[in-house]
Formats: C-alpha cells, sequence, structure tokens
C-alpha cells in the first residue's frame, strides 16, 4: 500500500455534479479529494483484506448466534429486554443480510486489524461504487495509469445479484432515510439504483412519513403498506422508539434484520476477541468494566453506539486524542487495544472493507489528520497495480 500523487482531473467537480454526487464538499471543506490516491498490489487486496474481512464475518455470525441464547450478553450489548425476541427470532428465522462495511487500520506492517463493524447503516457507499470506479476510468484514458490498472470494487453488481437472490421479481421495497440528509439520501437511492436493475420496484420515503395503520403494519405517507423496507436508521434507534412494539406484528421484512443489531453494537468487539482470542486480524478487547490487562498501555475507549468517530478517545501516551462530539457519551464503553492507522505524509488512512452477504467485494479509504477518522474526513481513491 503506498500513496500516489496523481493529481486530480481538473474537471471533476463538473462531473461529480452531473452525477448527483453534490456532497463533495462538506459544508466548504473538501470531502472527495482526488489529489492523491493509494495503489495496492493484488495479493495485498486478496490475501489481506478480503480473505480476512470474509472470515471474521463468519466469525460475527458465529458470535450472533451465541448472544442470541443468552441474556447476559444482551445485556451487555444494551439489547432493550421487550425486543430481544425479536432480535434473536430474525436469527433463527434466518432473515438474510445484504450488506456491511468492516472498517481497518493495515497499510502500516502486520496483518490488518478490524476496528469495527459497520454492520447495519453504513454510508459512503455511492462514492466507493460509483464515483471511485469513474474517477478509475477516467485517469487509465488519461494515461496517468495504464491498461489493465484495476480496483477492489464489484459492489454494484454484488447488491444487484444479493436482491435477486433475497426477493422475487417484481418485489416492492421502500427505501427510507431522512431526506435532507445528503450522504444518507446518496447512500440508499444508491441501493434503489441496484433493486431496480434486479427487477424491484423501488419507491423512496422520508422515514419520518413512516406511520403504523389500523391494522398494524407500517404505511408511507401516501397510505401504501409497506411489504419490504430498507431503512437507513439504525436499529438501537429503532428499538427505543414509540413504534418499536409494532415491528414485530407488522408483517414487514426489513434491511437489515434485527440481527444485525448485534454487530453493529461495538460491543461486539470484546465478545469476539472472548470467541477468538488471539486471531490475527482482531484486536484485544474488553467491555469498560472488565480486566483490560491484556489490552498494553495503549488503549481507545469506545462507546457501544456511536458513528463517525463521535466518543472515541484514545489513550496513547503522546498520541492521545478525543472526539469533540460527546454526543454517545451516555451509552456503555468497550476498551481497545489501540492500533495505529498508518501514515502517509500528514494524514492516516483507514481502510474500509465492504461485504455483500458474507463475500467481500470492495474497498473505500478515509484519510485525515486526525487518528480519528470523523464525518468530515476525506475519502481517497484507489487502484490496484496492473
Amino acid at each position: 500500500m503506498r500513496r500516489d500523487d496523481l493529481g486530480a482531473r481538473p474537471d471533476w467537480t463538473e462531473k461529480a455534479e452531473a452525477a448527483g454526487f453534490t456532497f463533495h464538499h462538506l459544508d466548504g471543506p473538501l470531502y472527495w479529494d482526488e489529489s492523491a490516491a493509494y495503489a495496492f498490489t493484488l495479493s495485498e487486496i486478496e490475501e489481506e483484506l478480503e480473505r480476512p474481512a470474509e472470515e471474521l464475518h463468519g466469525m460475527c455470525r458465529d458470535a450472533v448466534a451465541r448472544i442470541v441464547e443468552s441474556e447476559e450478553l444482551m445485556d451487555r450489548l444494551a439489547i432493550p429486554p421487550a425486543h430481544r425476541d425479536l432480535v434473536a427470532q430474525s436469527w433463527r428465522d434466518e432473515a438474510p443480510e445484504l450488506y456491511g462495511r468492516m472498517d481497518f487500520s493495515y497499510g502500516a506492517g502486520g496483518p490488518a486489524k478490524l476496528l469495527e463493524y459497520n454492520a447495519d447503516t453504513p454510508t459512503t457507499l455511492y462514492e466507493t461504487s460509483g464515483f471511485q470506479w469513474h474517477w478509475l476510468e477516467d485517469i487509465i484514458a488519461s494515461g496517468r495509469l495504464p491498461e489493465g490498472t484495476d480496483q477492489f470494487n464489484g459492489i454494484h453488481e454484488a447488491i444487484v445479484e444479493r436482491f435477486r437472490a433475497m426477493f422475487e421479481p417484481d418485489t416492492d421495497i421502500h427505501f427510507a432515510a431522512f431526506e435532507d440528509a445528503v450522504e444518507d439520501y446518496a447512500t440508499v437511492e444508491t441501493i434503489a439504483w441496484a433493486a431496480r436493475e434486479a427487477g424491484m420496484g423501488a419507491h423512496f420515503t422520508d422515514i419520518r412519513q413512516i406511520g403504523v395503520t389500523e391494522t398494524g403494519q407500517f404505511a408511507d405517507g401516501e397510505d401504501r403498506v409497506i411489504g419490504a423496507l430498507f431503512k437507513l436508521y439504525p436499529w438501537e434507534d429503532m428499538l427505543r422508539d414509540d413504534f418499536a412494539d409494532a415491528i414485530a406484528g407488522a408483517g414487514c421484512r426489513i434491511l437489515e434484520p434485527a440481527w444485525k443489531a448485534l454487530l453493529s453494537n461495538k460491543g461486539i468487539l470484546p465478545i469476539l476477541w472472548d470467541m477468538f482470542p488471539g486471531h490475527p486480524n482482531l484486536l484485544p478487547a474488553v467491555f469498560a468494566d472488565g480486566d483490560a490487562s491484556d489490552l498494553g498501555p495503549d488503549v481507545v475507549e469506545k462507546p457501544i453506539f456511536s458513528r463517525e468517530g463521535a466518543g472515541i478517545r484514545i489513550r496513547a501516551g503522546d498520541e492521545s486524542e478525543a472526539s469533540a462530539d460527546t454526543a454517545y457519551d451516555a451509552h456503555p464503553r468497550i476498551l481497545q487495544a489501540y492500533a495505529p492507522l498508518p501514515r502517509f505524509g500528514e494524514e492516516y488512512v483507514m481502510c474500509g472493507v465492504w461485504l455483500v452477504g458474507p463475500e467481500a467485494h470492495g474497498l473505500g479509504l478515509r484519510a485525515d489528520r486526525s487518528r480519528i477518522t470523523q464525518d468530515t474526513s476525506r475519502f481517497r481513491p484507489h487502484y490496484i497495480e496492473a
């Protein structure tokens, strides 16, 4: 893995606007940054990122099977008692999953280390699966990279096939997010585009417009009953909302399934370490009230519920750092051994490996001068050397 200062396309902003990629800047600062890209060898992708991600995904499923049989672990993950049966039954019913993103520290030497698993509502999907690929095509066409240069990016095609495997043709699926959150809307529309290509009906609805009918079903703002729902809204919030009691009897197939609430929770990290101690792609981790003696002197403290680096505190000597976002500080916390992100120039880079079902199909990179990857961190494209 190395940084390559290829330089940006002179017309990239116009192309982004034409493609509907309107959040290439975030309230001023640059978000999509193609002034530099990161190069990987094929073996780095296949053996050091793709294979570990798929193995870890299988281990995560083993962890879910254990958690749903344990009230103690459900407590640890703060799953509301009233809805534990909903979570457990979705697993026993083998409710299929769609996608997720595992974030790794990789590139500083040694094996990739799992930092967390965004298994329920991961974003950065459009820029990873779409705009990043168009960047590569343009860079090859301009002669700045040779013919045969590739990218770890089969996400769109994999999601199309996943929909075909999960639903009958012509199934109507609602796609819900907060319409005024531009990145969330882009993520949902990217997935809806794949669903349409798979032969499904896809209808967007602002998640605030969903209600419960007199017969206990979910309906959108136009009173259309929702039989299948993709929601970019985390299960930890859904299970605490006023309509949570209606979920079990609504007859609605929800993506991601309820059992994904156990994997998107950072409490899965100490459970994985307890089940698979010493695994080369895991970091030692414990719940905050546990024995942290195996973690070493440098640790990271994380709320079990958080997004975009919120609430994270790195305690590592001169490298100590804390997120300014304290929105999740009231939640229980875990401790995880510190695995520094690789540093290239002035930026730290995190590798996000995308899974569709059980298989890894793509890579997105986030870069920041901070050691904590956050919502303002820049997106960097990548390529596989020819």
